[in-house]
């Protein structure tokens, strides 16, 4: 009787493990916590900033902000007229003109008290030309303009007609205006006429006929160059980063700064300045 009742009060060793972590460990939720993986994450954030994104899950101030955003982009796509602008551009561009409009008729207001032909108000001088004049100073304008490099026959023939309308003969027009134009600022001039020019900036062209070793670490060359006129010396500074040049290159400097030292005259080469070598851009050769 006993061995009997020993043998029914046995339990399985499961039974014995469920009833151990029953006793030994808190109670675990069923339903576990669900997080997104890495890719659901990324594909998600690509779903909500794409503009195709409406209505699949966006907020409705999510919503309104794209939707704003297409409106915007279709208005601004909009073309008048059949041209290449948008709306906003136009109104821009209509907009700066007005604005330069002003600007320049005050400032021509102000310049008109030093010169009157500034005047926004005065007409063409060549109007007030007579036929025969308005003749001799078209033919000069075209033989100017072939001389003078960068300026139109039109720009020529109006400053030599102011000259006339102001009692100076054709002749003195044309003398008095080539020479202002030929060493007007961005104009390449004669070496020669570098120590004439009135202002602190120059362009000339010429050979370079020698170098020397700088007397400076600051220098980076100096030497000398010339043309049909004369020659004169330049230096370029270490600081303008400039390419370097070699003896017996055609060298075109612009906007190089002028020097006076013991009644010499010479150039440098700084930041400003451009140095060209246009035998290095012939690609022939």
């Amino acid at each position: 009787m006993s061995s009997k009742q020993t043998i029914g009060q046995i339990v399985s060793v499961d039974e014995q493990a469920i009833e151990c972590d029953e006793e030994q460990f808190e109670s675990v939720e069923e339903t576990p916590e669900l997080r997104p993986s890495v890719e659901q994450t990324i594909q998600g954030k690509v779903d909500t900033n794409h503009p195709d994104g409406v209505g699949r899950g966006l907020t409705l101030a999510a919503e309104e902000r794209l939707v704003a955003r297409e409106m915007e982009i279709t208005r601004t796509r909009e073309r008048w007229d059949r041209t290449q602008d948008s709306k906003r551009e136009v109104q821009c561009r209509r907009a700066s003109k007005a604005v330069s409009r002003e600007r320049r008729y005050a400032f021509q207001e102000r310049a008109a008290s030093v010169d009157p032909w500034c005047d926004p108000e005065r007409g063409d001088p060549r109007e007030e030309l007579a036929q025969e004049q308005l003749a001799a100073v078209n033919k000069q304008a075209m033989r100017l303009a072939k001389k003078l490099n960068g300026w139109s026959r039109a720009a020529i023939s109006r400053q030599l007609a102011e000259r006339v309308v102001d009692g100076t003969s054709v002749m003195g027009a044309v003398v008095g205006v080539y020479e202002e134009l030929r060493t007007a600022p961005g104009q390449v001039i004669p070496i020669a006429d570098v120590q004439d020019v009135n202002r602190k900036e120059v362009s000339i062209e010429g050979t370079v006929t020698q170098l020397w070793t700088p007397g400076s670490p600051k220098i980076q060359q100096v030497g000398l160059i010339e043309d049909e006129s004369g020659r004169i010396k330049f230096t370029v500074w270490r600081a303008s980063r400039k390419t370097m040049v070699r003896e017996g290159e055609t060298v075109q400097l612009r906007s190089v700064a002028i020097n006076w030292y013991e009644g010499r005259v010479s150039v440098a080469v700084t930041g400003w300045s451009a140095v060209h070598i246009p035998e290095r851009g012939r690609w022939w050769e």
